[in-house]
């Protein structure tokens, strides 16, 4: 059975929401809250907060019919969740996906009014599509169904999350669709953040460097794109796109998200997180499993629902997000992961760096799997919504990377010897600001396959000398590489000379 013939196409599924008697199409800020009135508590900064059923995405019940198998049965159930909004009362918002010319799409998104909420944040993500837009997208998200499964048809761009009331995968699942369609036109989608960073080098010569930021959710990616550096005027720094953006084979990096965030807010605290801490209490926020007290207080240090607390907010509310979301080119890619034997950052040639890309190690968060929070993962390109061959996605990532002359880096976020020495946001704000200056100076002569920092500005790097802190960490280091190259093997049409060049 094809695709063609089970599920039609995104523009001809649920073609006219406006004409539909059933169908309350974009009904503004004011109405979606009033539908969600009994699910929402008032923050103390007069924000709403809501408390979901499912608190993270459900990554163990997601399927697309390009990666697994699809018989009439998956088929059907993306047809019921169609007729079912053909025939009861739901609301429907269109929103765009990017401004790129080659990379705009339109998200038309159905849920059953009790659940206003969802689509609410949804507008804080997404801009309005523009008017009489086909939808290159569509998602009918049915939280109330007795069966908790999300089915999509990439191809047709079609999505039917069932059973889930969680934000995320409304979100997702338009995300999950722009990243295929970017490596379907020769790029690679990227679960990545992105960031401008203008600076002046050792001869004083400004120069504008484009960084990207590839990590799971939960270890620091939207800390480190959104924040300043610690940059001395004229310099500054500002974040592009937070989560979602399709590396281009010309060098640009294309966004996905043009009205908002979707932000981690356990633990949050101004101190340390000042532009987001306020960004996150302004009214505009919608806040999603974060305690909130019947008076209004909001504790983000408690994980009363969930350590995987929520806030959708504005761009505008952030000082660092610059009015685009496309990066003009990208210079310097970063991997962040929370490995123990890792030092706070080395730098890799490409074929290393494409088997960083397919190892993706880092440690599972409460965004993906609560029940192993903590626990030493790997997911390719620390994407867990990639469709299609991941191999095939390790060797673009090479090839790109090679070809744009892009250099490459892991970044430690977590600590060295499973806890023994932390490496905290200032020290990696301290390496991203002087490895944009270039003024790290490097040994590539240890048998790592990667180069490590000698000289740091702001920074004594040999704190962070990672033997100091690993039992036998020459022979676990041999070991280590041993295992990943094993583990590559693994992967269908990855290119030999990527598991061969593993570091």
């Amino acid at each position: 059975m094809s695709n063609q013939d089970a599920v039609p196409s995104a523009a001809e599924a649920l073609p006219d929401p406006v004409g539909a008697d059933n169908v309350v199409y974009d009904p503004g800020e004011e109405r979606l809250r009033k539908y969600s009135a009994h699910l929402e508590t008032t923050t103390e900064f007069g924000s709403p907060a809501y408390v979901s059923e499912q608190r993270s995405r459900s990554s163990d019940r997601t399927k697309n019919d390009v990666d697994d198998e699809f018989g009439r049965e998956e088929y059907d159930r993306i047809g019921d969740a169609l007729a079912y909004a053909r025939e009861h009362e739901m609301l429907c918002i269109d929103r765009r996906i990017g401004r790129h010319p080659e990379h705009t799409y339109c998200y038309r998104y159905y849920v059953p009014k009790a659940y206003g909420r969802i689509a609410l944040a949804v507008t804080r993500l997404f801009e309005p599509a523009p008017a009489d837009a086909d939808p290159d997208f569509l998602t009918v998200q049915l939280p109330d169904h007795d069966e908790l499964a999300i089915r999509a048809v990439p191809d047709a761009g079609v999505t039917a999350v069932l059973g889930s009331d969680y934000t995320g995968e409304a979100k997702k699942a338009a995300l999950r669709l722009f990243m295929y369609r970017a490596k379907r036109s020769g790029g690679l989608g990227l679960h990545a953040g992105s960031k401008r960073v203008t600076v002046r080098d050792d001869e004083g010569d400004r120069r504008t460097v484009g960084q990207v930021f590839l990590g799971l959710s939960g270890t620091g990616k939207s800390t480190l794109t959104a924040h300043g550096l610690g940059l001395d005027d004229p310099e500054d720094a500002v974040m592009v796109q937070d989560d979602v953006c399709a590396l281009l084979p010309n060098g640009t990096v294309a966004g996905s998200e043009g009205n908002g965030l979707f932000l981690k807010t356990i633990g949050l605290n101004a101190d340390e997180q000042p532009e987001v801490y306020d960004a996150v209490t302004h009214e505009s926020a919608v806040l999603e499993n974060v305690d909130v007290a019947e008076d209004g207080t909001v504790d983000f240090d408690s994980d009363r629902y969930t350590s995987n607390g929520r806030a959708t907010v504005l761009r505008e509310h952030l000082d660092s997000a610059t009015e685009e979301i496309d990066l003009e080119r990208v210079q310097q890619v970063f991997f962040i992961t929370r490995n123990p034997t890792m030092p706070p950052v080395v730098k890799l040639p490409s074929e290393a760096a494409a088997a960083a890309f397919m190892l993706g190690e880092s440690v599972q968060t409460s965004a993906g799997d609560p029940s192993s929070a903590g626990e030493a993962i790997r997911v390719v390109g620390t994407n867990p919504f990639i469709i299609g061959s991941e191999g095939e996605e390790g060797n673009r990532f090479r090839d790109l990377v090679d070809e744009l002359g892009v250099e490459c880096y892991v970044l430690n976020t977590g600590s060295l010897g499973n806890g023994a020495k932390s490496i905290g946001v200032k020290e990696s704000t301290t390496i991203l600001r002087e490895i944009a200056r270039g003024r790290v100076e490097w040994d590539d002569t240890a048998e790592h396959g990667f180069a490590v920092p000698t000289s740091v500005p702001g920074m004594d790097v040999d704190e962070y000398d990672v033997a100091d802190y690993v039992t036998d960490y020459e022979q676990k280091r041999r070991d280590l590489r041993a295992e990943r190259r094993e583990y590559l093997a693994g992967f269908n049409d990855l290119d030999e000379d990527i598991i061969e060049n593993v570091y």
